[in-house]
């Protein structure tokens, strides 16, 4: 596309052969520079279902027998001290 644009270009005139070349430079990098825009939403989105999937793990960890047992005991030494 860019060698059609520039070939089409060598038959004007320098000053506006310059300012079709600079606005299609221009042009070019701000469609570089919004490429991947959309992996930042991509990460989040994987980001958010990792902590989700931990905390899923977490809770069924916690509500086991053996963990809750012992968070219990925990719970009732620490307020046995206080008192």
């Amino acid at each position: 596309m860019s060698t059609t644009l520039v070939r089409t270009h060598r038959h004007l005139p320098a000053r506006v052969a310059h300012g079709a070349r600079r606005r299609i430079v221009t042009r070019w990098s701000v469609l570089r520079a919004h490429a991947e825009s959309g992996m930042s939403t991509a990460e989040y989105a994987v980001g958010t279902l990792a902590a989700c999937t931990f905390a899923a793990v977490l809770i069924a960890v916690v509500k086991s027998g053996a963990v809750s047992s012992a968070l219990s005991k925990i719970i009732t030494s620490a307020l046995a001290i206080g008192s």
